[in-house]
């Protein structure tokens, strides 16, 4: 298939990819990623092999939209967990941080009489 990165016109397969993903370690992924084979590579790390131009060059949409062409599953950023809604009381317990309350035992049954 016939896509352009980087204004440069590349003709990939699907087995051109994992040819050139064969026996690369995996980055950490803290982008956009794309599963060869089972492995879960960041996209730019992709890109880069297969074009082998520095990934500055290009976009991680542009090499998304490609390896999507060619049959890859691409997978976006996972969006932030929802903020949870707290008290004003619970946000400046936050704030302040976590303190255990002090187990006090004033007037129970076991209290001691002076």
């Amino acid at each position: 298939m016939r896509c352009v990165i980087a204004r440069f016109p590349f003709n990939l397969e699907k087995n051109d990819v994992e040819q050139a993903m064969k026996g690369v370690k995996p980055e950490p992924i803290t982008g956009e990623s794309v599963i060869v084979g089972r492995r879960h590579y960041p996209v730019k790390q992709v890109g880069e092999a297969i074009t082998r131009q520095d990934r500055r060059d290009f976009s991680a949409g542009e090499v998304t939209r490609a390896l999507t062409r060619l049959g890859f599953t691409c997978r976006s950023v996972p969006a932030p967990a929802a903020p949870v809604d707290l008290s004003p009381v619970e946000a400046a317990s936050a704030m302040l941080g976590e303190a255990t309350p002090a187990v006090t035992d004033a007037g129970g049954p076991e209290a001691t009489q002076s």
